[in-house]
């Protein structure tokens, strides 16, 4: 078996086209660093153990009938909390850079209150962050990646306004915390799934999504000027947002302004009031929402309005733009669109239809076709339009099924890092690459099913064993040489 394995491991890493030599003595600059990343929910279990709390995910997994795939739960996941040194060692093991991971804000304040900080859990990632430095591997940490604490989300979660504040505090407990090594953080994972997730949840898309989004944003820019004022001159760090988009491609080019409008309710949403000159949501969801609200009898617009001072407050709050990226779809707009989604919706508001065609090369999971073309597109998109901002990609990866050759993998990955050298090749300021992710997780509603590991974890194993996939020594090769 071991003879096997190394004998395919040697074809994977060997087997290249002309074209692919050509593209294998590409090189990337220095001031590009590589990484690995994961998040709390998806990785750590020990969901009830020392003080820790109930976040709206452990609720989720544990409903009845089963709305996870397999009724799976991350009650032990890859048991991190208890394997953290092993987990650190596949980081040493690889070269990597940096490792990304989240804090789980259940786990830090059990009870919301910032007087009220669970030692346990404070133990716990000061152990994997010196661990880490140990090695030389920077910690870069999320805040809030999803696991909103359940009794917040009982209130409203980022539907009250009141998160802003409750949320500002915990960022100010995390920066007290852990900032004299962390120096950098990542306020908020894709905002945008979470909101629009919770809002279909609760059948309240349309309405919950923008409240929600308004109040990630507010609560991101308030969290971001807190280390600007508090901590900046004492640890120097950087703060920014995960922004997460497919890119978008018209069927055609009567498509042009479809595809567009796609991207600006999933990306410019929320970059838009970060990362443009103006601020602000982007014209064409104030126009479609309002338009659509007003036929559908509302008295005002349902996308809620930033005052100016908050307009102000949140433009610019953002030391650099992280990009979580996948995949890519094709988008048209014609008659069939009318009455396809439920009105009112977020769906309904942006009035297209996407699709992948099934000519695109397929993975695991229905959702992820491999397009690194459109990763392409998307890296050139941000660069123009919002004046090339450093840009931290902070995930990207591929899923396969169990096993140890993932051949896909190695090749996504090859496809998907010459795409980005491509667009750097044209200017664009890419400072950071995560390779989603250190191990097999769990991957949310999908539970174990899609493996997104370069590690494979046996979640049948009581120590939850981790060995390297071949994508592990393809990655360490692209680190180690900084060549793909």
């Amino acid at each position: 078996m071991v003879i096997k394995y190394w004998i395919v491991l040697y074809l994977v890493l060997s087997l290249t086209t002309g074209e692919q030599i050509k593209q294998f003595r590409r090189k990337f600059s220095d001031n590009i660093i590589f990484g690995a990343g994961t998040s709390a929910y998806q990785i750590e279990g020990a969901w009830n153990k020392d003080g820790k709390t109930e976040s709206v995910w452990d609720r989720l997994s544990h409903t009845k009938p089963c709305v996870i795939h397999n009724c799976h739960t991350g009650d032990i996941a890859a048991d991190s909390y208890n394997n953290y040194e092993r987990d650190v060692q596949m980081m040493k093991e690889m070269g990597l850079d940096f490792y990304r991971f989240s804090i789980s804000w259940s786990r830090i304040l059990p009870t919301n209150s910032p007087d009220d900080i669970n030692k346990a859990g404070v133990s716990y990632y000061n152990k994997l962050i010196n661990e880490m430095l140990k090695y030389n591997i920077t910690p870069m940490v999320t805040i809030h990646h999803f696991d909103v604490p359940l009794q917040l989300e009982a209130l409203g979660g980022w539907v009250n306004p009141k998160m802003v504040d409750w949320f500002v505090n915990y960022a100010r407990v995390v920066y007290e915390l852990f900032g004299d090594r962390v120096k950098t953080w990542f306020t908020i994972n894709e905002p945008r799934e979470y909101c629009t997730q919770m809002s279909e949840i609760v059948n309240k898309s349309g309405v919950n999504d923008y409240l929600c989004a308004r109040h990630m944003l507010l609560g991101h820019a308030k969290a971001y000027y807190v280390y600007q004022n508090e901590f900046k001159a004492k640890y120097g760090g950087k703060v920014g947002i995960v922004l997460n988009s497919l890119w978008y491609e018209p069927e055609s080019e009567k498509d042009a302004e479809a595809a567009e409008d796609k991207l600006q309710f999933e990306l410019g949403q929320y970059a838009h009031p970060i990362f443009s000159k103006t601020g602000d949501w982007p014209s064409v969801l104030k126009d479609r929402i309002a338009a659509k609200s007003a036929a559908q009898g509302f008295s005002e617009s349902r996308l809620p309005e930033f005052t100016p001072e908050e307009v102000e407050l949140i433009k610019g709050s953002s030391d650099f733009f992280g990009l979580n990226h996948y995949t890519s779809a094709l988008v048209y707009r014609n008659n069939s669109v009318k009455g396809f989604y439920p009105s009112p919706s977020y769906e309904d508001d942006i009035g297209v239809i996407t699709y992948q065609p099934e000519t695109w090369e397929k993975t695991i999971a229905t959702w992820l076709k491999v397009t690194p073309w459109g990763f392409y597109k998307l890296l050139n998109k941000i660069r123009e339009d919002y004046g090339n901002p450093p840009l931290y990609v902070t995930e990207n990866g591929c899923p396969t099924g169990p096993g140890l050759f993932d051949t896909q993998r190695v090749f996504f990955y090859k496809k998907y890092l010459n795409a980005m050298l491509d667009s750097i090749d044209e200017g664009s300021d890419v400072r950071v690459y995560t390779a989603w992710s250190l191990m097999d997780n769990f991957e949310w509603f999908m539970g174990y099913h899609d493996k997104f590991g370069l590690y494979e974890v046996d979640f049948n194993s009581p120590t939850r064993t981790r060995t390297p996939r071949a994508s592990v020594f393809y990655y360490k090769k692209v680190i180690k040489t900084r060549r793909v």
